[in-house]
């Protein structure tokens, strides 16, 4: 029988208070924090969406098996736990530790990618990007044209151009693409989910051209789930089955374990080449530790090697979509913009839409995430031109495709009457949303500069 209410598939064993900081504090941290929400203690918030990365709650069975994690450094018990999981799952044979999904893929595109390769991908994420650049690389975002349109109605937004993927191969040549990658679910675009006809027809080109296919998969398991709810053919297959048909599609992943493995640190870099595998065990050791432990700690894989089984229950992935689902539609039926259908594991507001009077590069975004901290204590993150536009010599700034403002969801964290809260927040700022005013930025980085530029009002 369907669910009348959203049921949490658990119940809560231990509780860790919330700060309620007045409305004159949180102004007073705004100033502090340069009006980035990065900056602000995480004492200062009410309800924190910064992320889904490393902030959701770990299991009884998670925190059982921490207990007895073997801290031996090279070769521990732990060690061949996490092997044998992630192998088991993935088809991949060559698995690489690393401390977070970033350092994957720093040591991924150190070994593949230099000056003029290019890599395509449906939405390359802020890190991906950061680290194919940082080589001198070109990220190319190939997302079909409905998955640039917040308001367009398609089961699978993160589908990738395949006719635009082709282009791409043609114009710059096969020789100067090291791999095609796909992220799933795509964060940058929405969260939205990849379909299994997309990947194969992914897999298909790079047959054609001789081209490795790696993926993103820190989202793997809920881009499953909407393949069973959305994808005609597999209603009545589990996630667990669908999930190896997608890893079986690739040549390797990246991956961080801090969303879909439901772990507070770590991940993994895994792919079938031996060779390949070899030169990124030499990165590894130089950069992240011995290539059984890979910057992590005993305990902690032993809590991914856990959350990686746990995740795909059908009765948690359920709740989990949707839960978020639940935020959008309370969003959505009060006349938010926003991008839809919902992905997975976040809502995204479409700040554009609802702040049409604010020009890009005065970033409305931005200003509608510092809005929602300044009226509810409510921390999301901004997802437009501060993240992904892009600063010329010349003081130009060509500005992001889309302004959104992503609420993301952690795992097992929040109940049904926090994200009510979070509903009202929203719904509040979104009926005086004419008196937003834009940003400024004061100061920022070369690379990254969403984390750490501060800002001063217009």
């Amino acid at each position: 029988m369907p669910y009348r209410t959203i049921i949490e598939p658990f119940r809560i064993h231990s509780v860790q208070a919330i700060a309620f900081p007045t409305e004159s504090e949180r102004e007073e941290a705004l100033r502090r924090a340069g009006y980035n929400l990065f900056g602000l203690h995480s004492a200062e918030v009410i309800i924190d969406l910064l992320t889904d990365s490393g902030t959701g709650s770990m299991s009884a069975e998670q925190w059982a098996a921490m207990m007895i994690g073997d801290e031996s450094y090279a070769g521990s018990r732990s060690w061949f736990r996490f092997y044998d999981v992630v192998s088991s799952l993935t088809g991949l044979p060559e698995v690489i530790p690393v401390h977070q999904g970033r350092a994957a893929e720093w040591i991924l595109f150190s070994s593949v990618a230099g000056p003029e390769a290019v890599v395509p991908n449906n939405t390359h994420f802020d890190t991906t990007r950061a680290n194919i650049e940082f080589q001198g690389a070109e990220a190319r975002d190939l997302v079909i044209a409905e998955g640039r349109d917040p308001s367009a109605d398609h089961p699978f937004k993160g589908n990738m151009d395949i006719g635009a993927l082709e282009r791409t191969i043609a114009e710059v040549g096969p020789e100067r693409i090291p791999l095609v990658m796909v992220t799933v679910t795509n964060n940058s675009g929405g969260g939205q989910p990849v379909s299994l006809a997309n990947l194969r027809d992914i897999r298909a080109v790079c047959d054609r051209h001789g081209l490795p296919f790696f993926m993103d998969a820190a989202r793997f398991a809920e881009n499953a789930w909407f393949i069973k709810l959305r994808e005609p053919g597999h209603a009545d297959r589990s996630p667990r089955d669908i999930a190896t048909e997608m890893f079986s599609l690739v040549d390797g992943v990246t991956f961080s374990a801090k969303k879909d493995a439901i772990a507070n640190i770590g991940g993994f870099l895994a792919m079938r080449d031996p060779e390949l595998a070899a030169r990124c065990r030499n990165l590894l050791i130089l950069t992240e530790g011995f290539p059984t432990y890979g910057g992590l700690a005993g305990r902690d894989l032993e809590a991914i090697a856990t959350g990686l089984e746990e995740v795909l229950d059908e009765r948690y992935l359920r709740y989990r979509i949707r839960s978020t689902e639940y935020l959008a539609e309370k969003c959505r039926d009060a006349g938010v913009p926003i991008v839809w259908p919902p992905g997975g594991h976040a809502v995204y507001i479409d700040a554009k839409a609802l702040l049409p009077h604010i020009p890009q590069l005065q970033y409305p975004a931005q200003a509608l995430a510092v809005e929602l901290y300044r009226d509810g204590g409510v921390r999301g993150v901004e997802i437009g031109s501060v993240m992904f536009g892009v600063p010329h010599e010349d003081g130009t700034e060509t500005p992001a495709a889309m302004e959104l403002v992503r609420l993301a969801v952690p795992r097992r964290t929040y109940t049904q009457s926090h994200i009510d809260y979070v509903g009202e927040v929203v719904l509040s700022v979104a009926g005086r949303s004419d008196s937003l005013r834009g940003l400024r930025i004061v100061d920022q980085a070369p690379w990254l500069r969403h984390f750490t530029a501060t800002f001063e009002p217009l």
